[in-house]
């Protein structure tokens, strides 16, 4: 399911083949790093800064990423003392938005109302490209605007922006999107992409399933990906910036595709190019995986073989409680490297396994990534499976 181009910018990115990459990441609600592996792989950048409030999350995020640093609450920082990045990134919490949530939407006060300090972020620091991960309930969660100062409603026009018995857009036929109408009701993502476009950024956005990679779950997640539209100036006195926020960005290059089969990868995101080499490979179970899996074997099999290891076990048993999830064979179905969250003694079983709940599966942020910057036409949005 594609979404829409909010303005119809040219979204072919400016790669580095030469493996030397100067693209800097800023990362936000960062976690244990799912789509910063993603953003690094697709764009052949290092992240250079994060922010995860959780201190044992952060922990397992520095043993990656031990070159950079945490800059801790994104509440309480002061982006004018921040280092300036080329990519912004960050799922910001989505508790108030998901479908098994309370639906308390994307508003003041609620921890999905942090995207605004996200906001902020990309106001103050002004970077090239902005890459948001959500969870499906993006798509029809309500947005409430806090009343801006000095506003006077008494002066607003009080009809709909869309009039009972005009014509609809096609762009949304279906309820569950971001409405039909242009004001009422304002959903989340609709929200996000209003913030971005005030922000002077094209955006585009996705949703997929984690299947649509291999995955043998959905775990469907929405993908947006937004670039500057206007050059920077530091003269330009409609966005707050503070002097040249683009001391640390990197030198303009030609605007070529490059073909993901000549980038040099970082170590760290190389079993990245293996996974994406085996999408789509024929998979057939062997007898024992078909004892073992009974009617999930297919999907199982198929995930083996693209991620390169076998499946953990699903279950650890106890007496007391029943059986209980795994981590390590949660930390499997995200597509993560052995180890990746659970090789550490900074969480219990119960915090791996939120960790890993709350995480970016790597492989699906990649491939949804991969879409957003083809220049190729694709289809329009489809209906949910």
């Amino acid at each position: 399911m594609l979404g829409t181009t909010v303005t119809g910018a040219d979204f072919m990115h400016d790669l580095d083949a030469s493996g030397d990459s100067e693209l800097k990441i800023g990362s936000l609600f960062t976690g244990y790093g799912g789509l910063d592996l993603a953003v690094e792989h697709v764009f052949n950048a290092k992240t250079a800064w994060f922010s995860e409030l959780n201190e044992p999350v952060a922990r397992v995020f520095s043993r990656h990423w031990p070159e950079t640093s945490n800059l801790g609450d994104i509440t309480t920082l002061d982006w004018s003392h921040v280092e300036p990045v080329d990519i912004l990134i960050g799922g910001f919490p989505c508790q108030d938005v998901s479908t098994v949530g309370k639906r308390a939407g994307l508003a003041p006060g609620t921890r999905s109302g942090l995207w605004a300090h996200m906001a902020a972020a990309i106001d103050a620091l002004q970077p090239e490209w902005v890459v948001i991960e959500n969870v499906r309930g993006l798509l029809s969660s309500p947005a409430t605007r806090p009343a801006a100062e000095g506003d006077d409603h008494d002066r607003r026009d009080p009809g709909d922006a869309t009039p009972d018995g005009a014509t609809l857009r096609g762009m949304e036929p279906d309820p569950w999107h971001l409405g039909d109408n242009a004001t009422r009701p304002l959903r989340a993502l609709g929200a996000v992409l209003g913030d971005l476009a005030d922000l002077r950024l094209d955006a585009r956005w996705i949703g997929l399933p984690a299947s649509h990679v291999g995955a043998p779950h959905q775990r469907f997640r929405i993908f947006a990906l937004a670039r500057r539209t206007v050059p920077h100036s530091t003269s330009d006195g409609l966005i707050a910036r503070r002097g040249d926020s683009r001391s640390g960005a990197s030198e303009t290059r030609d605007d070529r595709a490059v073909a993901p089969d000549h980038r040099l990868r970082a170590p760290r995101t190389g079993w990245l190019t293996e996974q994406e080499g085996r999408i789509g490979d024929a998979v057939v179970p062997d007898r024992w995986t078909v004892q073992r899996w009974g009617r999930y074997a297919d999907a199982i099999a198929r995930w083996e073989h693209i991620t390169g290891r076998a499946a953990p076990a699903p279950a650890l048993l106890n007496d007391a409680d029943g059986p209980r999830p795994a981590p390590a064979f949660v930390e499997w179905l995200m597509g993560l490297p052995t180890g990746w969250v659970t090789d550490t003694d900074d969480l219990t079983f119960s915090q791996q396994i939120t960790m890993l709940g709350n995480g970016v599966l790597p492989l699906q942020a990649t491939s949804a990534l991969a879409t957003l910057t083809r220049c190729e036409s694709v289809p329009g949005p489809s209906s949910p499976d």
